[in-house]
Formats: structure tokens, C-alpha cells, sequence
């Protein structure tokens, strides 16, 4: 690691005690629109900006981003912070070799690329040559590759683009040996990968009907269809193995076992990770897809098979997971085996390696991985590099070697390989970051929730940072989704801590960080639980010293946009500024929109009258008082986000500026910066997260003291 960069501005001198004045904001027109749900009336007066494609909405985003790069742009903290990401983000970054026949493939970035950059070798040391360089896709750099599946042989690789930020993919194949694309095209595939048939003759892959004509980034998304594409063939020729008219929520994820077997297709319905499993015999080419396992009643990772032996990590009947193989044949449950029971900590996932399999786990949102016999038998816990994020451990079941990355808020992702012969473990890539590790500290916390419920906090600062309430702090968090947040660096997060700020993530109810239980205790009717622990996480961090209201932010993506505009219309108090970025901020109409209706499992939806009253207790959009001086705030968002589209961020910034014009001497901005060609996160380029993060953290840095 080299010396920290120094800047000359420390946090301090950003503070201002003179008042500016109100700010002026766009006129949003409020129209007449009220909705009955269930003898319920309410009212919508912003529903013309759901239409993200009319005139008058593109009016409105012109003149709300002039207003709020007015004020980005006049910031003095702008320009110096954007050097600072610039120099932070500029750092060589690798994603994990694989292998596949007598290739290597892994990806680059120099630093500063746009996207980064499909290699492939002859060895891991070997002299490497472009096979996919995104950044020649579009000349803005917002095309990105979003996906790639290589042929067992690996002549072959099927790669995967995404067009400004949308879930849509377009999928191509490339001949690995000469670069040169054959001339199929796949298109309208959503929330679907490759998968490869063994003779590399063609794939298997999920997609959706070519949606109406302007409709394609805020239409329904359903009836989603299984289909076998054989090389060479137009998509028009492409065999349907496996459609359910009867069930048009259903999704499909196809999956081939490494002896080519069998297909295993992962059968989804909504955003629960609860599912079906489907086979057929590809041995048999007039086989029929069969059920393997039905009921939806829990989760089912395929993560290997032994002959006709199908290895899945299940929470069925252990709520923090275990393993089980399930005979392919079999139609009783009593058949399925237990081969690594449920235990303290949280399994994640497995691979097969052999007769060794490698399993991840977390305890308390950090990693441990362990390896065992065929039998499920302990052998040994994996030495890891030190507490933090591991991923990886991906590759054939008779590789030779597999990798992992390993990362912390301090600790840049760095690559290691091990040798599944000998079980040694060597460092392949370690990133030199311009960021001293050594000058900073993480530590974990505990704060209480309203329910008595133990809730985890990671702080990451200075070591030098005085616990007197005057530092700046980040609170970030999620809370849904049974998604866990664990420990990642990101040069942006660099930026702020290096800054002087403290960047804490609390890890709420709602996400997988305990197993099932947790998740299910901040869903539907129990969601404001997640609103709780946030709000105690915030109020741990102040009675501890480490920050003070007036300069505590909130921040959250996507589901973790809800979280901050549920919280800060809750408690407006207990923060100085918010970061709600591309969030659901209107939970009575999420569901009617691209795939929104697959997150009523998560949040009961409007159309059930049993939810109605909870979903318009802490929605966004719905609990916004006028006169109240809420906390200075940037809404973020992009024009073509297909998956939260930016209809909801549109109307609670209107909605938030309204009420905020009419709080008497309450000077904090309201703003909502909207980005072009980009959509949830996805494949951003470079240059505009850079760009992005600096109008952000100035934005914080102006408003927190």
C-alpha cells in the first residue's frame, strides 16, 4: 500500500454558520387524481410523472437538474473531492480467473476504464489478449458487458450487454480462439443466464415477449419462457423446453451439471428466495422436464451432483441452512440425505470439488469458510486473510484449483488461489490502493432495537477521529430482500473516510445476515421493524459520541432508498442530511411497474386489503407533512431504471420540495439529481460514478454541521 493522498480540506473548514436562504424550486403541476384502495382514498396529485417518456415530464428533469448542478457545481467541496475519487478510484482491479478447457479467462481494469476489460491466457502469468473490451461498445461507455457463460471446451463464450443501465440483455457468441462473433442474437432475456449444453452445440436461457413499442423500460414483466437456442439458428427457431402460461409470475434459471446430465432449472416466483426445482435427462433427447421439487415452501441451491445424486443448500427445516442430496428420481422427501447439518452461523454457499466440498459461511456479517468430506464430514476451516467478505471458490467439480477474493472496507478485493491438491493457498492480485489501511480502524457494535432485538453496526474511520460528536457520519443500510451486507471496499466509501468522515453500516432486519428468521421478521406486516433498528442504530451512534444529529446521514439503494425515506419521514429529527438513491418510495403502486410485482412477497402490495394499512404507515411518498423542516436532502435516480423505475424518485422529491417550501426558516435543499443513460447501478461507468459519489459527498460535507 502506498501513503495517503492529502488534500488541504479538512472537514471543519466546510462548516458555514450563515443561513442561506429558502431555495426556489421547479413549479410541479399537482393534478386531481385519487385512488380508492379497499374504502381508502388517496391521493396521487404527482402521478403525471409516472409517464418518464412525456414532454412535460422531460421538462421537469431538465429543469430539476439544472437546479440541482446549480448548486453541485457552486459547492466548493465538489472539485477537490472529485481529484480525491479520481486518484482513489484509479487502481488496478481483477476479477477471478476460470478456466475453461486450456484457457484462462479473467477480467482488468487499468483504473480509470469505463468498463472493465474480458482477458484471456494461456496461464495465470502468461501473456494476456483482449477477448472482450466493452468500453468499443458505445462511445459514452454505457453499454456494459453484463454477463458471460463459456462452452465446456472453451471455444466458445456467450456474453451478455447491457444498454444504458437496463435489466434487458442482449446476448452474443464469441469464438474465444479468434475473437470474432458468430452471428447469433439473442434478445428480450430478463432475470436469465446461459446455460451451456455439454457438446457446446447451443444454451439453454430464460426470456421475456418482445414488450409493446415504448413500454420496454416501465411495462409488466411476465410469462417468462425457457428456451434451448442451437447455434447457428435464428431465435425465431429456438425450442421451448419449459413455459407456465397457468403461473405467469413464474421466472426460470437454467443450470447444466458438470457431467452434463442433467438440467436443473430453478423455478422462481417473485422476489422470495423460495423455490421449485425442475430436471430433465439430457442424456435422453425425447426426455420431459420433471419435477424435482415443489411446494415453494423454501430455498434450493443447486450447487452440485454425483451421478444421479443432486446436491442442494436449503433452508428446509434448518432456517440458517444446511446441505442435502436428493436422488434425481426421487418423489418422496423421505429420500433426501442431510450431508452437512445446520449449525450457529449462517451457511451461504457450497462447491464440490472432488470428494471435498468448500463451504461459506457468515457469522455476525463476516466470513469463514470450512471444508469437508463427501460425507459432510469437518475437515478443516479455510485460513482466511483476515476478517472481512470472501467470494469465489467457483469452477468444474475435477478443476485443480479454484479462487476466492477477499475484501473489507479498508481492504481493496485481492485474489487468492488454491491448489485443491495440496490445499495451499498463494495471493495472485493485490491491488496498490493511494489509501494507507494502517491509518484506519473498523470495529463492530451492538446497538438495541425497540424490541430488544441485538442489531450489528460496522464502523469504519481513523484511528485518530476524536469521539466528541463533531465528525461527519455515513449510516448506511438495507434491510430486505434476505440479501446480507457485508464488509467491501469501495473507492468511494475511501474517499469519505479518508476525508475525516465515519462510515457505519448497520445490518437490519429484513436482509440474510441470520438466516431466515431474521429476513422474515422485517417483511410485509413486520417491516417497520427495519425502520426501528435503523432509527436505534442512529440513535447508538450519537449517544456513543461518534457523531451528532446535525451531522448523521442517512443513506440506501434501491431497497435501501425506502429505508431512508421511510425513516426520514419518520424521524426528520435524528438527521442532517439523506441519500435516498433509486428508491421505492410509492408503496402503493410499486407493483404496477416492470418487475415490481415480485416484491409483494416481500411487502404485501395494495391489492390485499390486509396490507393496505401497514404499506401506507411508512410509505415515502405517503407520509410527507407539509411544514416540516425535514433533512437536507439529494434524491438520486436514473432515467432508464427498469428495475425501481424513476417514477418513484420523481414524485417524492416533487412531493418533498413541496413540503419543505412551506417549512417557515428551514434553509435545507431539497434536490433530486437525475442521470442520463444510466439505470439502477448496474454497469455504470466509471467516469459517472466518480462524477456521481463527488456530487453526493459534497452534497453531505455542505449540509452536515
Amino acid at each position: 500500500m502506498v501513503g495517503s493522498i492529502c488534500f488541504l480540506f479538512p472537514i471543519s473548514s466546510f462548516a458555514q454558520s450563515s443561513t442561506s436562504p429558502p431555495m426556489t424550486y421547479p413549479d410541479t403541476q399537482q393534478v386531481d387524481v385519487t385512488d380508492d384502495y379497499f374504502g381508502r382514498k388517496v391521493s396521487d396529485p404527482y402521478r403525471w410523472l409516472e409517464d418518464t417518456e412525456s414532454d412535460e415530464t422531460a421538462a421537469w428533469i431538465q429543469a430539476e437538474n439544472e437546479l440541482t448542478q446549480s448548486y453541485l457545481q457552486g459547492l466548493p467541496q465538489r472539485e477537490p473531492m472529485r481529484q480525491k475519487l479520481e486518484q482513489l478510484w484509479n487502481y488496478e482491479r481483477y476479477g477471478l480467473p476460470a478456466k475453461k478447457g486450456d484457457i484462462y479467462l479473467y477480467s482488468h481494469n487499468n483504473g480509470l476504464q469505463d468498463q472493465s476489460i474480458l482477458y484471456k491466457a494461456a496461464s495465470l502469468d502468461a501473456e494476456r489478449a483482449v477477448l472482450i473490451d466493452p468500453n468499443h461498445f458505445s462511445t459514452d461507455g454505457t453499454v456494459a458487458l453484463a454477463g458471460t457463460a463459456t462452452s465446456d471446451d472453451g471455444k466458445l463464450i456467450a456474453y451478455g450487454l447491457a444498454d444504458g443501465g437496463s435489466d434487458w440483455r442482449t446476448w452474443k457468441v464469441r469464438e474465444v480462439a479468434t475473437g470474432n462473433d458468430l452471428p447469433d442474437v439473442i434478445e428480450w432475456v430478463k432475470f436469465s443466464g446461459i446455460a451451456w449444453k455439454p457438446d457446446g452445440s447451443g444454451f439453454f436461457y430464460g426470456r421475456y415477449a418482445e414488450p409493446v413499442e415504448g413500454s420496454e423500460l416501465t411495462g409488466t414483466n411476465e410469462d417468462q419462457k425457457l428456451y434451448f437456442h442451437q447455434l447457428g439458428d435464428s431465435q425465431s427457431q429456438d425450442t421451448l423446453v419449459l413455459e407456465r402460461p397457468d403461473h405467469p409470475k413464474w421466472g426460470f434459471q437454467p443450470e447444466v451439471t458438470d457431467d452434463g446430465r442433467y438440467l436443473v432449472i430453478h423455478n422462481w416466483k417473485g422476489s422470495e428466495p423460495k423455490a421449485q426445482i425442475f430436471i430433465k435427462d439430457l442424456r435422453d433427447p425425447q426426455s420431459q422436464v420433471i419435477p424435482l421439487i415443489t411446494g415453494f415452501d423454501a430455498e434450493y441451491e443447486w450447487i452440485a451432483s454425483s451421478g444421479d445424486t443432486l446436491f442442494f443448500v436449503t433452508d428446509h427445516q434448518a432456517p440458517k441452512r444446511r446441505l442435502i442430496a436428493v436422488p434425481a428420481g426421487a418423489e418422496d422427501r423421505a429420500a433426501w440425505k442431510p450431508v452437512i447439518g445446520e449449525s450457529d452461523d449462517v451457511m451461504e454457499s457450497a462447491s464440490l470439488f472432488g470428494e471435498t466440498f468448500y463451504v461459506s459461511y457468515l457469522r455476525d456479517a463476516r466470513a469463514r469458510v470450512t471444508r469437508h468430506a463427501i460425507d459432510g464430514a469437518m475437515i478443516d476451516e479455510v485460513s482466511l486473510p483476515g476478517v472481512g467478505t470472501v467470494s469465489g471458490f467457483g469452477g468444474r467439480q475435477d478443476a485443480a484449483e479454484t479462487f476466492f477474493s477477499f475484501t473489507n472496507y479498508v481492504t481493496p478485493a485481492s485474489i487468492y488461489r488454491v491448489d485443491l491438491r495440496s490445499n495451499d493457498i498463494s495471493l495472485w492480485r493485490q491491488p496498490d490502493v493511494a489509501f494507507d489501511v494502517d491509518d484506519f480502524v473498523t470495529e463492530q457494535l451492538f446497538c438495541t432495537s425497540k424490541d430488544g432485538t441485538k442489531i450489528p453496526i460496522i464502523v469504519t474511520r481513523k484511528k485518530d477521529t476524536k469521539l466528541d460528536g463533531t465528525s461527519p457520519t455515513m449510516l448506511y443500510g438495507y434491510g430486505g430482500f434476505n440479501i446480507s451486507i457485508t464488509p467491501a471496499f469501495s473507492p468511494a466509501t475511501a474517499g469519505w473516510v479518508d476525508s475525516g468522515g465515519i462510515y457505519a453500516v448497520v445490518n437490519l432486519r429484513g436482509g440474510g445476515e441470520y438466516g431466515r428468521q431474521w429476513h422474515e421478521d422485517g417483511m410485509r406486516l413486520k417491516k417497520q421493524n427495519v425502520f426501528d433498528d435503523c432509527i436505534a442504530a442512529a440513535e447508538h451512534l450519537i449517544d456513543k459520541g461518534y457523531t451528532t444529529a446535525s451531522r448523521l446521514a442517512l443513506s440506501g439503494r434501491s431497497n435501501g432508498g425506502l429505508l431512508v425515506g421511510a425513516v426520514v419521514t419518520q424521524r426528520p429529527d435524528l438527521f442532517g442530511a439523506c441519500l435516498p438513491q433509486v428508491g421505492v418510495m410509492d408503496m402503493l403502486r410499486y407493483h404496477k411497474f416492470t418487475i415490481g410485482w415480485a416484491w409483494a412477497t416481500e411487502y404485501g402490495s395494495s391489492d390485499e386489503e390486509d396490507q393496505i394499512d401497514n404499506l401506507l404507515s411508512y410509505s415515502p411518498l405517503h407520509n410527507i407533512k407539509p411544514g416540516v423542516c425535514y433533512p437536507a436532502t439529494l434524491v438520486t435516480t436514473a432515467d432508464r431504471d427498469d428495475r425501481v423505475v424513476p417514477g418513484h424518485s420523481f414524485k417524492f422529491a416533487a412531493a418533498l420540495q413541496a413540503a419543505q417550501s412551506k417549512a417557515s426558516s428551514c434553509d435545507r435543499p431539497t434536490l433530486i439529481r437525475i442521470e442520463t443513460r444510466a439505470g439502477h447501478g448496474a454497469g455504470t461507468p466509471v467516469s459517472k460514478q466518480i462524477e456521481e459519489y463527488a456530487d453526493k459527498w459534497a452534497f453531505l460535507l455542505e449540509n452536515l454541521r
